[in-house]
């Protein structure tokens, strides 16, 4: 069992409040990613959660006890950090053991821990090696394998991939995934790159200033933001905010439009400017398009869209797919 409840809990550093009282509840077997810009609370969340951190107020529930003030070692989670921690001279079989070391199992029951941990993660070709001989994806591959040892009811996650390249992100972004769907165990993931959030969650949780803003499944919040920062912050490219007479129009204080509902034409449209960077990326072309009223509206179109910079096009949104926001930024229904 792997649920996580957390009842009205705040954390304060001296006078200040970072997490204002939050309820939340993870289900057993979920992925759930904590997103939102730096400084948002979500690594101080993961702290409170994980024991690393103390509490100020409310409580902390592991599959229904209360474990506010219980040690981190006693909680039965087991976290990965985003620097990978290995011991340098130890070789990846002692890495990985070295928890189920300290909690005295025998030299046996570690070797079989170890060796199916290894079999999960594809790391039995590396077992006798060091950290030095590994990659950055393959090091990070190791800390999660040190956490899989312990059997813990959840993983947490703490913004793990961010000290890799590109191209390692992506790999070990599906890694992860098809991780979890071998374990079935719950998973606390955090990071402030939504694409990760948008790929790999079951649920998300946005914060911001240590708050709430929204939680749902990935197609939730991109297709029914409750808010401004929400439908700002899920998706890329980001979604164009019209204010003013137009958005008056359609009975609201902004509106919002995604690049990719936004339809270009040679001519004609119902907005018209200028196109000043067009990025064509093989299956993609991104537009950045200076109109005529409403200032640069980034537009998503296919990869066969010949416009270049300088050329003069029309924009028709998708009347269906428009966001409608109130002025303290909430979304009309």
């Amino acid at each position: 069992m792997g649920q996580i409840t957390l009842q009205q809990v705040t954390k304060a550093f001296g006078d200040v409040e970072v997490i204002p009282p939050l309820d939340l509840t993870v289900d057993d077997g979920e992925f759930v990613v904590f997103v939102g810009p730096s400084g948002c609370g979500k690594s101080t969340l993961l702290r409170l959660i994980a024991g690393l951190e103390d509490i100020t107020s409310g409580k902390i529930l592991i599959d229904g006890k209360d474990a506010s003030h219980t040690p981190p070692a006693k909680r039965g989670l087991a976290m990965v950090f985003q620097s990978y921690a290995l011991y340098p001279h130890m070789s990846v079989r002692k890495n990985i053991a070295f928890p189920l070391k300290m909690a005295g199992l025998s030299k046996a029951e570690q070797d079989a821990k170890v060796d199916a941990a290894a079999k999960v993660l594809n790391l039995g070709s590396y077992i006798d090696r060091k950290p030095g001989q590994l990659s950055g994806g393959q090091r990070q591959r190791v800390a999660i394998g040190r956490a899989i040892v312990r059997e813990p009811s959840a993983f947490l996650f703490d913004e793990p991939l961010s000290n890799l390249d590109a191209a390692l992100r992506v790999n070990m972004r599906l890694e992860i995934s098809e991780l979890h769907n071998q374990l079935g165990t719950t998973m606390i993931y955090v990071t402030h790159d939504q694409v990760e959030a948008m790929t790999m969650a079951d649920k998300i949780v946005v914060l911001q200033a240590g708050r709430i803003e929204q939680v749902g499944t990935p197609l939730d919040l991109y297709r029914r933001p409750d808010n401004i920062f929400v439908a700002g912050f899920i998706g890329s490219p980001k979604m164009n905010f019209i204010t003013g007479e137009a958005a008056a129009r359609e009975g609201a204080h902004t509106i919002g439009i995604r690049p990719e509902h936004l339809t270009p034409s040679p001519d004609g449209g119902m907005m018209q400017g200028r196109v000043s960077v067009a990025e064509h990326l093989g299956s993609d072309t991104f537009m950045y398009v200076e109109t005529d009223q409403h200032g640069t509206l980034t537009v998503r179109a296919g990869g066969e869209v010949a416009f270049r910079h300088g050329d003069r096009i029309g924009l028709t949104p998708m009347v269906e797919h428009l966001h409608r926001f109130d002025e303290s930024g909430q979304a009309i229904r």
